[in-house]
């Protein structure tokens, strides 16, 4: 499964319409390559050349060029969405990166722009999929990608081709905290729907959203799913599950709030609004 460029681009996490591209384990090279969708139009007979007129019109009502500064920036997210693609073939083949990897198979002619174009693509790949890249050996440039916050799941069955959904795991697990350490079904739903997370409806990454968070999450122990006491018709609540006590409450709360920029995580549903 390639994630789409726009899905990963800042302010632009929800899911794309257009998503849905196989995964083939043809390698780095064909994974990264093609996570960019480009589409070429040809000029069909009546789009031949303009007449003089017409182009006079054009010039005096032409728009004036994009600003090369935000060119830039275009490509260093285009980079950045791409490189988390490479990532995540590296982490599903559990393969160690390097930074030549990285500058061969997707840097390239930016090599100047690594350090931010790396930047970008940890940040993201923290915010969507709670995966850490983190340098271990300096010496060499070595990288390893590792689960967030000491987490042991990432809500992948062994052999299978998917992402990890850690990072809304712990999205979860912050809301949980956020409301007193146990959190109506209906606040879980509110977070998830301003990210483009819906009950009953397939998520190209992170599959059917309710099976996950109310049987595997809480198969797993990470989450406990309860029936709220004397509420008719019956209301649900979620809590910390047995697992999910390895990890400190303000542990998960300084990762949100670094994850998403939010200064006090009270406000994440307000925050996640505006940024999403």
């Amino acid at each position: 499964m390639l994630i789409p460029a726009s899905w990963l681009k800042p302010g632009n996490l929800k899911e794309d319409p257009n998503a849905g591209v196989p995964y083939t384990p043809q390698g780095p090279q064909s994974f990264c390559s093609s996570s960019i969708a480009i589409r070429a139009t040809s000029p069909s007979k009546s789009d031949e050349g303009p007449s003089s007129k017409e182009r006079e019109d054009s010039l005096s009502t032409s728009q004036p060029l994009p600003d090369p500064e935000n060119v830039l920036l275009d490509a260093v997210d285009t980079k950045a969405a791409m490189l988390v693609n490479f990532l995540m073939f590296k982490y599903q083949m559990k393969e160690p990166v390097t930074k030549a990897d990285m500058l061969k198979i997707v840097i390239r002619e930016h090599e100047v722009h690594f350090p931010e174009i790396l930047l970008r693509a940890s940040e993201r790949m923290e915010m969507v999929f709670g995966i850490d890249l983190k340098e271990v050996d300096p010496a060499n440039h070595r990288y390893d990608l590792l689960i967030k916050l000491g987490l042991t799941y990432d809500g992948m069955l062994p052999g299978e081709v998917g992402m990890p959904k850690t990072g809304v795991l712990i999205l979860i697990l912050a809301v949980i905290f956020m409301k007193g350490n146990r959190a109506t079904e209906a606040e879980i739903w509110e977070v998830l729907n301003v990210t483009g997370i819906y009950s009953g409806r397939k998520h190209f990454i992170f599959g059917e959203p309710r099976k996950l968070i109310t049987e595997d999450f809480v198969k797993e122990k990470y989450l406990e799913y309860r029936q709220v006491a004397n509420t008719d018709p019956a209301q649900f609540e979620f809590l910390w599950g047995p697992r999910a006590h390895s990890m400190s409450f303000f542990s998960v709360e300084r990762f949100i709030c670094a994850i998403y920029y939010i200064p006090d995580i009270s406000d994440i549903t307000w925050y996640l609004s505006c940024s999403f």
